[in-house]
């Protein structure tokens, strides 16, 4: 199967895109991180998107928290399945992300999660997003990068830290596939990615108060009683850096929090 067939059928290979409540449960924690970095109680009058949406729960749930949602993807089984649940209150679109059939500075909010790494020119994705979300609006970033201890698609220790060759075969020994398509960016790299954007770290904040971003059921107890040095320390093995990034300058305009977010520099 060629990558491009891959990400057309993506929802059909990874079944955890079909895991109801997980998906909901991430969106729970993007929206309380949206609703923190615009100062607001729910989304009502914001218009969303939803990148690389698929079977659609995460949109769902943008828009029960009253956006008027759109949501794109070339993964056509899923999006099918979405329509079918949730076309009532949801626009799905088969669309590629460097190529949104969206006017310039229509949306409030998009949601860019677990996306980049999949895509063919994840530069050509980001550069889109900006062209259509409006001054001031946010884009929601749940990210990887290469250095990453435990690859969050597949669940393998280390897998993003080898070339391609082994990386296939260690896919093929774990029985998770034949090749592995994912491409994920340095450190260093996603700051260049996401260099047009203003972008404010939330992975500590979310980890030390999961109640107050829905990550309660996720997040052991333990961790979030551990003081803000030795949460920094526990970065590495976190799977997933949780980002918001403004369009122009910006700042989260949420209360003060247990660990306050951090400029991505």
């Amino acid at each position: 199967m060629s990558e491009r067939e891959e990400q057309l059928a993506y929802s059909e290979q990874m079944a955890k895109m079909l895991d109801e409540g997980k998906r909901r449960q991430k969106a729970r924690k993007l929206i309380a991180v949206i609703r923190h970095g615009l100062g607001v109680e729910d989304l009502t009058g914001l218009r969303a998107l939803d990148v690389g949406c698929s079977a659609g729960f995460i949109a769902d749930e943008l828009a029960m928290a009253g956006a008027a949602t759109h949501g794109v993807d070339i993964d056509e089984p899923g999006l099918a399945k979405a329509r079918q649940r949730f076309g009532d209150r949801v626009d799905f679109q088969v669309a590629r992300g460097e190529d949104l059939p969206f006017a310039d500075d229509s949306m409030d909010v998009v949601v860019l999660n677990h996306i980049y790494e999949s895509v063919a020119n994840p530069e050509a994705v980001v550069a889109d997003i900006h062209r259509v979300l409006r001054p001031g609006g946010v884009l929601y970033l749940g990210v990887g990068h290469k250095w990453q201890v435990l690859e969050p698609h597949h669940r393998l220790p280390l897998l993003s830290w080898l070339p391609q060759r082994l990386a296939d075969r260690y896919l093929r020994l774990a029985g998770k596939g034949d090749h592995y398509y994912e491409h994920y960016y340095t450190p260093a790299g996603l700051r260049r990615l996401f260099a047009a954007y203003d972008v404010w770290d939330y992975t500590l904040p979310v980890l030390a108060d999961p109640v107050a971003f829905a990550g309660d059921d996720i997040v052991p107890a333990w961790v979030s009683r551990l003081p803000e040095r030795a949460l920094a320390a526990l970065l590495p093995a976190v799977p997933t850096y949780v980002w918001l990034a403004f369009k122009g300058t910006g700042a989260p305009e949420g209360p003060d929090l247990a660990v306050a977010p951090r400029r991505v520099r």
